[in-house]
């Protein structure tokens, strides 16, 4: 028999996050009440100082990108025929001289015609790949170590519904200390066809060069784009279609795995707060858990 095991099935806990209302006192709302008349009175009374000015031109091109982007093909076109017809018009003969100032002149404005059409063709070519939330393709999957703590389980849940619900975050992965303590959201599905998750194996994923990386740097992953990563292979656990990944050092003995549901999903701002979720989560973990036993990871 094992020391221990995973233990599986649903993890009650309240997805939504409720905030709570403050009461005011009498006080306070008499002071709102004044802020209030008293903003009223002063927006009555007329701004006087310096306005936003509304660029014109931007929104312009913006509400009308494809008729812009075309906008040099008719240009060139236009005065491509224009050269032409000057040049029937006027009586000079067809052939270009070199000697001539106005074959000389023309010649420049074929170039010309013709660049700008070219870059009307680019512009045309060229647009940005419009970005989508994707539906993970895989089976929902509720995990945790059996030997973890109730402080640790506590705070890996609050990690999972903070993320999930402010963040592109569809998948959690949490290994410390050679062990999948958590796996929770959404996981490939099993290639037997019983409709179970992936589980984590925690050794074979250390041994990759994406934990190995991460570790020795010491500093946050983002793989903003999974699919152009060779490494993702390391991660089969993962929905195949999972867009972005985050690798989040937890210290020098784990990481968290965040996988998101859209490219470049996760912003600036949400990486500096995993980062400092990340150092939260691993004063946690090392101060309530020490040696944890071997266990199985059995699939849901």
């Amino acid at each position: 028999m094992e020391a221990g095991s995973l233990l599986c099935g649903s993890i009650p806990w309240n997805p939504k996050l409720r905030l709570r209302r403050r009461i005011k006192s009498p006080s306070q709302r008499l002071f709102c009440r004044a802020s209030s008349s008293s903003s009223s009175s002063s927006s009555n009374s007329g701004y006087k100082g310096p306005k936003p000015r509304r660029d014109w031109v931007a929104d312009w091109v913006s509400n009308n990108d494809d008729a812009v982007r075309g906008l040099p093909i008719y240009v060139g076109g236009a005065s491509l025929l224009a050269v032409l017809l000057n040049r029937t018009v006027s009586g000079i003969a067809p052939v270009a001289d070199a000697s001539s100032s106005q074959s000389r002149a023309d010649l420049l404005t074929l170039g010309l015609a013709v660049t700008n059409i070219l870059t009307g063709l680019v512009w045309l070519s060229i647009r940005p790949k419009a970005i989508s939330v994707v539906s993970p393709q895989g089976v929902e999957c509720q995990r945790l170590y059996s030997h973890v703590p109730d402080s640790v389980v506590a705070e890996l849940l609050w990690v999972w519904e903070s993320l999930s619900a402010v963040t592109c975050c569809r998948s959690l992965i949490v290994v410390y200390d050679s062990r999948c303590i958590l796996q929770i959201g959404f996981a490939a599905k099993s290639s037997v066809g019983n409709e179970e998750a992936v589980a984590v194996d925690a050794i074979k994923l250390m041994e990759g060069s994406l934990y190995q990386n991460a570790i020795k740097s010491g500093a946050q992953s983002y793989l903003a784009n999974l699919s152009l990563y060779p490494g993702k292979s390391e991660l089969p656990f993962l929905p195949s279609n999972t867009q972005a990944v985050i690798l989040q050092p937890l210290g020098e003995k784990g990481i968290a795995i965040i996988g998101g549901d859209i490219i470049r999903g996760f912003t600036t701002s949400d990486q500096a707060w995993i980062t400092l979720i990340g150092e939260k989560l691993d004063a946690t973990i090392a101060k309530n858990v020490k040696n944890l036993p071997l266990a199985v990871q059995d699939r849901i």
